[in-house]
């Protein structure tokens, strides 16, 4: 079996991570989360990144245990049996298929407005040959796109303080009830998900059980502070009412000052986020399908390794035309919800996995995974019904397609 080339260091682990965490989910979710929790956002936003810790701790010794590709499906397979595996990658795959397609149709919306369809399907293009072309690549490409980014929203960011548009005197209003601050962590758990790509890369990266532990932390930690800052001005700018209504919020939020020109900035911010968060997706998504093939849980031939490039070239032209697919026939930008689910049991199911690890293989107490755990399990019980029913429908379909394979094996 070929495996993947060990090229990423710990700096460009993080710089994947925080790819995927500072994507769409940070333009998109906190208007969503606002509506459910109201000026207890903050609350939300804690729960959320609690969760995320617990998570983040157990997925970082899993993968210094097992660094593979294909992250909690692997983790699921060899720590709980095969079928709690299966339903971690079913689920990464699915959704986050889905995921892709969401964020080329969001970049293009933002950077190519009344484009969308034709930009998306361009983006998904250009950066699944990105993907192709190796891991080192990607992570570079990563690393223009997530400097990119965090200019412009520091510009966003000082042009809405600066400008006179934010103003502590504005976060008023009604804190949501608890079940709202639940689930307003719940949907704010999905701008969080993307720590788990540096999991899923594993098999990419050097002294794993080294590396991975660390670069795992620093970026969740890094994005969490950055998150407290967006939700603060987002909040003192617009107010827990406006940001629960405002379809751009951090564009919005600049409009409220003396700098309303540069709301622009914001935009393009937003786009090129969508961007990085796509790029990192894809990645993940073609590890994800690697490893499922070479566990034969979908067909053996995806599990082909490119000789020169060390990538898997036919898991990642499948994803890929997936989700040119998905972008020409539906409109996917709604599926936040739909993701955080799938999301979230990927992560209990990781938590679990974790949970059984000897003394010696973690560093940590075991109530941090079991904390993680229900964590994960109360905040996909409580997100909006509609998503609920999605999640389930998928994991449904999935376990159809396991017991027909199984009946064509047998």
């Amino acid at each position: 079996m070929a495996a993947l080339a060990r090229r990423l260091g710990t700096a460009d682990a993080v710089v994947v991570g925080l790819s995927s965490m500072i994507g769409a989910g940070l333009f998109g979710a906190f208007g969503p989360a606002a509506a459910a929790a109201g000026a207890a956002l903050p609350v939300a936003l804690l729960v959320a990144a609690v969760i995320a810790f617990c998570n983040a701790e157990s997925s970082a010794a899993l993968a210094a245990r097992y660094p593979q590709a294909g992250g909690t499906y692997v983790y699921g397979r060899e720590r709980l049996g095969h079928l709690w595996g299966y339903l971690a990658g079913w689920g990464f795959v699915i959704g986050k298929t889905a995921s892709c397609a969401a964020m080329a149709l969001t970049a293009a919306a933002y950077l190519l407005p009344g484009r969308e369809k034709l930009a998306a399907v361009g983006f998904a293009v250009v950066l699944v040959a990105v993907n192709c072309a190796g891991i080192t690549r990607t992570a570079r490409v990563a690393r223009v796109l997530l400097v990119l980014t965090l200019l412009l929203l520091g510009c966003a960011l000082a042009a809405t303080w600066f400008g006179g548009g934010a103003a502590a005197g504005r976060v008023t209003g009604a804190a949501g009830s608890p079940l709202g601050v639940l689930q307003g962590a719940g949907l704010l758990f999905f701008a969080f998900a993307g720590y788990a790509r540096i999991a899923t890369l594993g098999e990419e990266v050097r002294e794993p059980e080294r590396t991975i532990p660390r670069a795992i932390p620093i970026a969740l930690g890094l994005v969490v502070a950055l998150y407290a800052l967006v939700a603060g001005t987002l909040l003192a700018a617009l107010g827990p009412d406006g940001l629960a209504t405002a379809s751009a919020p951090l564009a919005d939020a600049v409009r409220t000052g003396r700098f309303a020109a540069l709301a622009p900035v914001a935009t393009a911010g937003a786009g090129i986020a969508a961007l990085g968060a796509l790029l990192a997706l894809l990645a993940g998504v073609g590890r994800t399908t690697l490893a499922m093939a070479r566990g034969g849980d979908l067909p053996r031939a995806l599990a082909a390794v490119h000789p020169r490039f060390a990538t898997p070239l036919r898991a990642e032209l499948l994803i890929g035309a997936a989700v040119v697919v998905l972008v020409l026939v539906t409109d996917l930008r709604g599926a936040i919800g739909f993701s955080s689910f799938g999301v979230l049991v990927y992560y209990a199911i990781a938590n679990a996995s974790a949970w059984t690890l000897p003394r010696e293989q973690r560093w940590f107490p075991r109530a941090l995974p079991a904390v993680g755990l229900l964590g994960c399990a109360l905040l996909a019980v409580l997100l909006p019904a509609g998503s609920v029913l999605a999640g389930l429908a998928c994991f449904a379909a999935g376990l159809v397609a396991l017991l027909l394979r199984r009946a064509r094996t047998h």
